[in-house]
């Protein structure tokens, strides 16, 4: 019976080394890219005409700013469509008075984002584009962007996802210092590292664009609460995995209000979660059967649970295993959770030291904000869900 708990304990701390080590060697790869200028070769002959579809969900407070940074950036035969889905405020009759092509989707039984999209794109295949660039209805974007995404999605012809960043709101009553660097290190520093590696990238769920023969057929329409990894890694599976391209910035903010943090992170994270426990030994098995690398990358790479959750994790396979060392049960299992914490320590530290500081002071770690996501992952295992597309509540404290 000791044996057997001694065994146990061995393969937990093993299992919790993958998604370490993956952690470790995107970071690790990401420092020596910080300064790498773009060297990209676009096509000057590259198609013009790009169809940009925007998702809103009851967005009409925010939607115009949006509308109106892609306006701007539209060549002669571009378009810009909006998906008012399921609205229940007047968010088609705002992008409409912004001038942008709208179109509404009203089934309540198929709510996502991902039936938005599909929906969107089903629309456009009477007069297809040459390309397709999904922007959430709640983000900016600079001001070249869609001219550059075009030429070099017009040059890999492949799916190309552009840095995707979280900012505070000014004048936010919510500490997100935390937030927003493991948004930094999930969206900007392992993707570097994978763009160093030769290797694709997760889609972000905003700033990505397609060559419209890759998405026209794409499996979008789903309520998946993470239907842009599912998207990408289902691209991944055909040989059209997604190439980071870090020299264009979509940005959006994160809520000001605790109520609208703490839904919008349950859903990234119950998500991410749902997907890591379902996805990830299927998709294994399909990488390693068909060869495939690109799907294997991402695989691991979707392995590694968020910060908070894989420190939660570690931390208490640590204290597990130190337990049973002390009863006199093998000492193998702590082994591996050392070094598990240590590796783990050294990623979150050249991650923090390079890209962290100016957003999180070194004394904030001290800080029990980190607990917020703890009682969260509490609440998700007493069962307490989120809704599949469910608009986030910007509201501000007053």
């Amino acid at each position: 019976m000791l044996m057997f708990i001694s065994v146990i304990l061995a393969v937990i701390a093993g299992l919790l080394s993958v998604p370490v080590a993956v952690l470790f060697i995107e970071v690790m790869a990401a420092l020596s890219l910080v300064e790498e200028k773009p060297l990209e070769v676009l096509n000057p002959k590259a198609p013009k005409r790009v169809a940009v579809i925007v998702p809103a969900h009851n967005e009409s407070v925010g939607i115009v700013p949006t509308i109106e940074d892609i306006k701007r950036q539209l060549s002669p035969g571009d378009r810009l469509l909006v998906i008012a889905d399921n609205c229940s405020d007047d968010t088609a009759a705002v992008a409409a008075a912004a001038e942008a092509e709208v179109i509404a989707r009203d089934d309540l039984k198929r709510i996502g984002k991902g039936y938005a999209l599909g929906f969107g794109v089903n629309h456009l295949s009477i007069d297809p584009p040459d390309f397709a660039l999904f922007i959430d209805a709640d983000c900016r974007i600079q001001s070249d962007a869609i001219g550059r995404l075009r030429e070099i999605c017009s040059e890999l012809q492949r799916p190309v996802q552009a840095c995707f960043l979280m900012k505070a709101a000014e004048n936010s009553p919510i500490d997100h210092s935390f937030a927003k660097f493991a948004w930094i290190v999930k969206n900007w520093v392992r993707p570097l590292g994978l763009r160093y590696l030769d290797c694709p990238v997760q889609l972000m769920g905003t700033g990505m664009i397609f060559p419209w023969d890759v998405i026209r057929s794409a499996p979008l329409a789903s309520g998946n609460l993470v239907e842009d990894l599912k998207l990408g890694l289902d691209l991944a599976a055909i040989g059209k995995a997604a190439h980071f391209f870090p020299f264009v910035t979509v940005t959006s903010e994160f809520p000001v209000s605790a109520k609208g943090t703490d839904s919008q992170r349950q859903r990234w994270v119950q998500g991410h979660i749902g997907m890591i426990l379902k996805a990830v030994p299927r998709l294994l098995f399909l990488a390693i059967t068909r060869r495939n690398l690109d799907l294997l990358v991402l695989t691991l790479d979707l392995a590694v649970p968020p910060l908070s959750l894989l420190g939660l994790l570690l931390a208490g396979i640590f204290l597990l295993t130190s337990l049973a060392a002390l009863s006199g049960l093998s000492s193998a299992p702590l082994i591996i959770a050392i070094a598990n914490v240590l590796v783990f320590g050294l990623a979150v530290f050249f991650a923090w030291l390079k890209f962290g500081r100016d957003i999180l002071p070194a004394h904030a770690f001290l800080s029990i904000a980190p607990l917020r996501k703890f009682r969260l992952y509490g609440q998700m295992l007493l069962g307490r869900t989120a809704a599949q597309w469910v608009r986030t509540d910007r509201a501000k404290v007053k």
